[in-house]
């Protein structure tokens, strides 16, 4: 998949199978443990260490390739420049889950839409976030649900993608410090 129309030209969205998440595990454990470092809520605790890193998107690749989550990234893309950055390197990621009860077939749940910190604001998360809507509607999925800490940068980032606001749950989750954080859940009907 390759939806990168306003990404920086160094960039690409791609779709990963079971295989190539499961190698991009040191790669996706990078961008999680900077997100996590950075004061993200995303269900993880200081200090986040590279084991429970990667045993996190162990299971993640496990579970993609069982057909029960998509999994996105953005990477750097070869340039064949000299001096240009082309490691692949992923800066971005989030998961559509399709495993649901059976009387959601209709339904997908958004998870953990994480960009390492020298990645952001440079359209990275709009892009996955379309990419995603994009995936969403290949398995028939029109009702996408989602949750993000209640203030947050990513709350204007789903606003602007067409994400309703159903509400917010006071201390629903914690910070990564410790401290407790209130949740805002959204939804979005394709």
């Amino acid at each position: 998949m390759s939806n990168d129309a306003a990404l920086p030209a160094s960039l690409v969205i791609e779709q990963l199978d079971g295989d190539q998440a499961l190698a991009a595990v040191d790669s996706l454990s990078d961008v999680l443990i900077d997100c996590v470092e950075g004061g993200a809520s995303v269900s993880f605790m200081l200090p986040l260490t590279r084991e429970r890193a990667t045993a996190f998107w162990r299971k993640v690749a496990a579970s993609v390739g069982r057909g029960e989550r998509v999994l996105l990234v953005a990477r750097h893309k070869a340039s064949g420049a000299p001096g240009m950055q082309d490691d692949g390197a992923i800066v971005g990621t989030v998961q559509l889950i399709l495993d649901l009860p059976e009387n959601q077939p209709h339904r997908a749940d958004v998870a953990k839409m994480l960009v390492h910190r020298s990645a952001r604001r440079q359209g990275v998360a709009a892009q996955l976030m379309a990419a995603l809507d994009d995936v969403a509607r290949t398995f028939e999925r029109h009702v996408l649900v989602l949750d993000t800490v209640t203030g947050g940068d990513a709350e204007r980032l789903y606003q602007r993608s067409g994400w309703q606001r159903a509400g917010d749950v006071p201390k629903f989750a914690l910070m990564p410090d410790g401290a407790f954080c209130a949740t805002t859940f959204y939804y979005k009907h394709l």
